[in-house]
């Protein structure tokens, strides 16, 4: 590795190593064989020399062994016997009646005991370090989940009465869907279903024209609804690592339309799909295309005004450190800044940062040294293991066990619309964020510019959700005590996408959404802890969309005439909604 000026790192793999090591990444998926195999060498040499904590694990497993067998007893005369142990609230796998039955009700206390025997044995091992820590116990946890009752088509007993029911012919269509699922994948092929939701026919249909572009970015402004908008327009950063789309899906759960409908001038960046020609494409580089200049493109679209910032994932932290940038400059182009399921400091990522230690993000630069570019499917993959149970043992057992189709949809479609990230900047973001953290630390740097959190002095909407397993609420909590700004936390009910993509009317709309909220100025600032903020936030019934609206209009000037998109000619021609991005592939 050889060091840059500023302080991160620019991989230069020896070219004879990385055959062998592209063709570990693509047999183990993106992750390190060594990261985990140190975790667990960690683990276990630790483990063996504490005779205390295995006694305690061997007395653990007969007590746990002797309840179970208790149970068994009791249960087989007493059906509604107490349960020895019951699943974490996300675990719905045994929550059906049939589970409840003997005998497939002892098959899930015995593996609901074991998998909370695994829990103790990979957890408070004195010696071991906290990231190999979680790394043993989330990969115990995965074989666990493989080896779960439930994905056994002779052990689940829906599997069996569905089998009953259709004399086997769930597993032949099973095999169907499975054969259709493996031809796609061996392909780099979508999923089937895709091909129904095409941006601009069936997704991605607010009115809108493309009125600027860089090297990086098409900026999108969108017709408007209302005779007259809020002065202030709203700018939308997404995320790099999607297309701009999940914000403007169908009508019935379009962000995009909701706010233009409710009088506001709307812009969003809709990124280019990077390739090998852009390996060389830095961190800072997205910084100055998505935010700076996209900035200034809308100040001279809305000229007299400031504007509503807001980012998504991402887009939230690069627009966190856009603020920044502007608060270091002395400039104040921004009315309010808006972070949607965004991280800042990277302290607690959640499981994402499992994934993040120097042996792992040399492995991805050791793949991304010979393609240029890390590609999405590979940031999808490590998603989906994080969630494994919901995203693919329920798949196994829902279309491949069951024999049934998931009906595809506009957000599983825009799921599968994958991106490709440049691997410098890549791996600039994993190291200057994840690893160092330099952005929570003041340490950051652009184009040699330092900048802070602290300088962020405008009103702030922050956005977290119960459910995110990319960007982990407490973890979104934390811009709150690092920028010196007033600001409004909104905690909503769901995951990364489905909380966000929340519709407040219409037929889409969940009748059951909640979220809760508090605001904290200068004088009462938010709490250390988010549980702390949690136990007295105010509980709302509906969508945070709603909640955000009302904001934006308290933080707004009034309203002007609608302001009409202009006719921005590119190679002569005027490009309307979606853009030109969205369709590279």
């Amino acid at each position: 590795m050889a060091a840059s000026m500023n302080g991160t790192y620019t991989p230069r793999p020896d070219p004879l190593d990385l055959p062998l090591k592209t063709a570990l990444v693509k047999m183990a998926n993106g992750i390190s064989p060594a990261s985990v195999a140190l975790a667990h060498v960690d683990w276990l040499t630790h483990l063996a020399v504490l005779p205390s904590k295995q006694a305690a694990l061997s007395t653990s497993a007969l007590i746990k062994a002797a309840s179970w067998l208790n149970y068994v007893a009791r249960s087989t005369w007493k059906p509604d016997t107490p349960h020895c142990v019951e699943p974490p609230p996300d675990d719905k796998r045994f929550t059906h009646a049939e589970w409840q039955l003997p005998p497939y009700n002892a098959l899930a206390q015995a593996f609901l005991l074991t998998q909370q025997w695994w829990g103790e044995a990979t957890t408070d091992i004195r010696g071991v370090s906290r990231h190999h820590e979680e790394v043993a116990a989330f990969t115990v946890r995965q074989w666990l989940d493989m080896l779960s009752p439930s994905n056994s088509p002779v052990l689940n007993p829906q599997v069996l009465r569905e089998t009953a029911r259709k004399g086997g012919m769930n597993f032949m269509h099973g095999f169907a869907n499975w054969w259709r699922d493996a031809l796609a994948v061996s392909a780099g092929g979508p999923p089937r279903g895709v091909e129904a939701f095409r941006p601009g026919e069936a997704v991605a249909l607010t009115p809108g024209k493309v009125v600027h572009r860089n090297g990086l970015v098409e900026l999108l402004q969108y017709e408007p609804t209302t005779a007259k908008v809020r002065k202030e327009p709203v700018l939308i950063v997404p995320s790099w690592i999607m297309k701009y789309y999940i914000l403007d899906l169908t009508p019935q759960d379009s962000l995009v339309k909701y706010l233009v409908d409710q009088g506001h001038t709307v812009f969003i960046v809709s990124w280019r799909n990077p390739d090998a020609a852009d390996r060389d494409i830095g961190l800072d580089d997205y910084l100055d295309a998505g935010v700076l200049d996209t900035v200034a493109a809308v100040q001279r679209l809305c000229p007299g005004t400031t504007i509503h910032a807001a980012g998504y994932c991402l887009g939230g932290t690069l627009l966190a450190m856009g603020a920044a940038v502007f608060g270091a400059r002395k400039e104040h182009p921004l009315k309010t800044v808006n972070i949607i399921a965004g991280q800042v400091d990277f302290q607690d990522p959640g499981e994402l940062g499992l994934f993040m230690d120097e042996s792992q993000v040399a492995f991805l630069e050791d793949l991304m040294a010979e393609s240029g570019y890390l590609d999405g499917r590979r940031m999808a993959g490590a998603f989906q293991l994080i969630n494994s149970k919901d995203l693919v043992w329920s798949k196994l057992l829902h279309e491949y066990l069951m024999g049934a189709e998931t009906p595809m949809n506009a957000l599983r479609a825009w799921n599968a619309d994958a991106t490709r990230m440049p691997a410098r900047m890549h791996g600039e973001y994993l190291r200057r964020l994840y690893m160092e953290n330099q952005l929570a630390d003041g340490e950051y740097r652009f184009r040699g510019l330092p900048i802070s959190l602290r300088s962020i002095r405008v009103p702030m909407f922050v956005l977290g959700t119960e459910r995110d397993h990319v960007s982990p609420w407490p973890s979104v909590f934390k811009v709150l005590r690092l920028a010196h700004a007033p600001a409004r936390f909104v905690l909503t009910a769901g995951g990364h996408n489905v909380g966000v993509v929340n519709p407040a009317n219409g037929s889409l709309a969940n009748p059951k959404a909640t979220y809760r909220w508090a605001d904290h100025s200068l004088d009462e600032a938010a709490p250390a802890d988010p549980q702390a903020w949690y136990a007295t936030a105010q509980q709302e019934r509906g969508s945070w969309w709603a909640c955000w609206n009302a904001w934006l209009h308290h933080h707004g000037s009034g309203n002007v005439p609608a302001r009409k998109v202009p006719d921005v000619r590119f190679d002569g021609k005027v490009v309307p909604a979606p853009g030109t991005n969205v369709f590279q592939e």
